[in-house]
């Protein structure tokens, strides 16, 4: 049986992203910041995927250092590994490279007590497909509210 408990999600690639396919990585990190992540410390808000040398690195991540950690803490921003399967590296790398799509990270969570980020391709949404979006969930709401007042 698998444990699952979300640590930190993006909410905003949601908004600001058409997403495609999803992978999920595991991370590599140092002792501090596993804690770090346990306690929630983490945030995700414009991060992304690079691909560097056929590895690919999570960017931009802010893991706040862990309280107790002294000078074993890292930079809270520094670049870190991930691990994915080397023909999975393949296909993102060609999939950025040839339909200008980009890697953003959904979401950290831990599985089975170990860190992992759910990753998807993304292309960047347009003002008016953002606005469209906001229309729909609007009037949904709406509708909902009425149907709502109008119960039994």
């Amino acid at each position: 049986m698998t444990q699952i408990k979300t640590i930190a999600t993006n909410r905003k690639a949601r908004h600001d992203y058409h997403l495609y396919d999803t992978y999920e990585a595991g991370i590599v990190l140092t002792g501090t910041e596993i804690k770090s992540m346990r306690d929630g410390r983490v945030n995700l808000r414009d991060s992304y995927v690079a691909i560097r040398d056929g590895e690919a690195w999570l960017v931009n991540v802010h893991i706040a250092p862990y309280s107790f950690g002294g000078r074993e803490n890292r930079d809270p921003r520094r670049d870190r590994k991930l691990l994915l399967h080397a023909r999975e590296i393949a296909r993102l790398h060609s999939a950025i490279q040839e339909k200008g799509l980009t890697i953003v990270a959904l979401r950290v969570y831990l599985k089975n007590n170990r860190a992992k980020v759910e990753i998807a391709l993304a292309r960047g949404k347009k003002l008016y497909d953002k606005r469209q979006a906001i229309q729909k969930r609007e009037s949904k709401r709406r509708i909902e509210r009425e149907i709502k007042s109008k119960g039994p």
